[in-house]
């Protein structure tokens, strides 16, 4: 396209609409940028319903034709989904919208243990924290189980899907991740959200913010497969992925409610992650819960005195 080159939208946090350019989809499919990060392709498509969707059915499909690392991510989705089937959506090129097939192998070609992909979210959060910090100057964090935050606004959803495995082989994990790029105060989904136009950064070019982000998730990813996905493994010489996410994640030491299906709730101290990434909730009393990405509806701040919440969404 004519204007993939425009090194990025003007910055108007205000009301006026920024202008948008497009994706430099020569510089994402480059080889020296396809060989550094070891992805093994990567598809720029205008628009489709959503990536995750698209990936789910296709590696369903036709196997073999999307390996490890192939990378799918489109101009604009029209139903993107996040985390209990919520409804995505924003304005063409205003955001980042990404996925990832990932079938996870050790340095031998040995598969990780299935309980392991519960991290592989959280892989994700944890590299873009690092691109938005590294790349626009913007002070993330992490909200647990999938949510970037930037000054307590969410700027970023993650969403891992698991491939019905219909035959012999690793089962494909689907990763996909929105990123609210360019969007302005009037085009945000909620007022709890924000975008990296509105936190004053260094740049809003969507190429050189996507680019980071999977050169990120690349390094930590193989390095979570080459610990054979545990956790608690040095990665890469440097500390594990557990004790990386107990750092950065907002959520750890917080009082928190904890809502859960069937309007069930659990109001306590969140104090640390277990083995396989789920919450731990002590309460009032003593006792400390279990709260897993797949049961809970939301996890937010609590306020004993005011018995309300606050804080981040």
């Amino acid at each position: 396209m004519d204007d993939a080159q425009n090194p990025g939208p003007e910055q108007t946090p205000g009301g006026s609409t920024p202008n948008r350019p497009a994706l430099d989809r020569s510089a994402l499919v480059a080889p020296e940028f396809l060989a550094a990060t070891g992805i093994s392709s990567i598809d720029v498509v205008e628009t489709t319903g959503s990536t995750n969707d698209d990936l789910l059915r296709a590696v369903t499909v036709d196997p073999k034709s999307w390996p490890d690392l192939s990378v799918l991510t489109a101009e604009h989705q029209s139903s993107g989904r996040g985390r209990l089937a919520r409804h995505w959506e924003a304005p063409p090129r205003s955001s980042i919208a990404v996925s990832l097939v990932l079938r996870p192998v050790n340095a031998q070609g040995l598969p990780v243990p299935t309980h392991s992909y519960s991290w592989l979210s959280m892989v994700a959060a944890l590299a873009l924290r690092e691109a938005l910090m590294e790349t626009a100057g913007l002070p993330a964090e992490i909200k647990w189980p999938n949510d970037v935050l930037v000054h307590g606004r969410k700027i970023s959803g993650i969403l891992a899907q698991i491939e019905p495995l219909s035959g012999p082989g690793v089962p494909a994990v689907v990763l996909g991740t929105g990123i609210n790029v360019t969007l302005t105060e009037q085009e945000l989904p909620v007022p709890t959200a924000t975008s990296v136009l509105l936190e004053q950064p260094s740049t809003t070019d969507r190429t050189e913010l996507l680019k980071s982000y999977l050169s990120r998730f690349t390094a930590l990813y193989r390095a979570f497969c080459n610990a054979d996905g545990d956790p608690a493994a040095g990665l890469a010489g440097g500390p594990s992925l557990h004790k990386r996410l107990e750092q950065v994640m907002v959520t750890l030491g917080k009082q928190v409610r904890a809502q859960l299906p069937g309007d069930h709730e659990i109001i306590g101290h969140a104090t640390r992650l277990d083995q396989y990434g789920s919450l731990l909730v002590e309460d009032e009393a003593g006792h400390e819960h279990v709260v897993t990405a797949g049961d809970v509806v939301h996890v937010r701040p609590w306020s004993r005195e005011t018995g309300s919440e606050s804080g981040y969404a």
